[in-house]
């Protein structure tokens, strides 16, 4: 039997048969290489440390311009050094930097992998609430497109943080043919689709009102609605991260929370922190973020052109979420942030 080739078979095989050879001698140039154990020392030290770091970033001190809080809202990005370093080691040529980079890379996959998995319940997606919270910005140019976008959404309850007196009526006005029922408490407010009540602010150690929390009325239940505004952090060269007011605001927020007498709560917000940061802890800890339990990505926010870590948050107790995501961008700095829940 004639075999037959033809142009681009012969072609192909000769391109395999090049990478062939080439992926040979390159092993056989790091077999045959003493220095290869040798060399990339610093950069297996590298590795070392920034593992180090992930698995003991709670025990760095917060005494020192809360060094530790600083580090833990930007934890994520410490997967960057991962392809960083293994670059480094191909061009060093160091088999000892390459099994070195496998240790963070890892733990960073422990860590923050599962935030890369779609946890979004298709049985339940439609769930019975949908919410949404926006730091609108007090200098947004245009709060009437802002207050459209958020009624476009769909949502049953918005909350909206950074209110202006200036801009209050332009979002009432356009909001109020689609949401019957808010209430705006100092710089925080709430539209709601079902009835309000109980509806004060949240005294969170600031001096003016920057939370308040009311009693959503759903056909499901009722449901305790906080919405907050924690202080905006600094980065300072002479003084690190300063969010102390911020984290006293963070306490008194989580004992209003820990008080509620309502079984179901939903906290939505801007906190100026992560779900990583240890400040937060006294709401954290007895809440669940919803883009962690049923999101999918790591549901930055802010800043909205090029967003670095998710600030807005959106926490529920008593309710089970079902799905969690980001809205399209606005005229604000912040991204909008939505999410599903199931009542019980």
């Amino acid at each position: 039997m004639t075999q037959e080739y033809t142009a681009e078979s012969v072609t192909a095989d000769g391109e395999q048969h090049r990478t062939g050879s080439r992926v040979r001698t390159l092993i056989g140039r790091w077999r045959d290489d003493p220095g290869i154990w040798r060399r990339g020392i610093v950069l297996a030290i590298l590795a070392a440390l920034v593992s180090l770091l992930m698995i003991f970033h709670a025990q760095l001190p917060n005494t020192i311009g809360n060094l530790g809080s600083l580090t833990e809202t930007f934890l994520p990005w410490f997967g960057l050094f991962v392809p960083l370093i293994f670059l480094l080691a191909l061009v060093r040529r160091s088999a000892t930097a390459l099994i070195a980079v496998l240790l963070p890379a890892v733990i960073w996959v422990n860590l923050f992998g599962g935030l890369f998995t779609d946890k979004t319940d298709p049985a339940r997606d439609a769930g019975e609430l949908t919410v949404v919270t926006h730091n609108v910005n007090a200098d947004n140019p245009d709060p009437q497109g802002t207050a459209g976008k958020m009624v476009a959404s769909g949502a049953d309850v918005v909350a909206l943080e950074e209110l202006t007196a200036k801009a209050v009526p332009v979002y009432e006005a356009a909001m109020k043919g689609t949401y019957k029922y808010h209430s705006v408490q100092g710089t925080v407010g709430l539209w709601s689709k079902y009835p309000l009540s109980g509806t004060k602010p949240v005294d969170i150690k600031l001096g003016w009102v920057r939370a308040m929390r009311s009693t959503v009325t759903t056909a499901h239940g009722e449901v305790a609605v906080y919405v907050a505004h924690l202080p905006s952090v600094r980065v300072k060269l002479h003084a690190g991260f300063t969010a102390n007011q911020r984290d006293k605001s963070a306490d008194a927020l989580g004992e209003a929370i820990a008080a509620e007498q309502l079984p179901q709560v939903v906290l939505l917000g801007d906190l100026n922190g992560t779900m990583n940061d240890r400040a937060l802890e006294g709401v954290t800890a007895q809440m669940r973020s919803t883009q962690g339990a049923a999101g999918h990505g790591n549901g930055f926010s802010w800043p909205a052109s090029f967003p670095l870590a998710r600030i807005d948050q959106i926490m529920v107790k008593g309710v089970e979420p079902t799905s969690s995501w980001t809205l399209p961008r606005t005229d604000s700095d912040h991204l909008p942030i939505a999410a599903r829940v199931e009542l019980r």
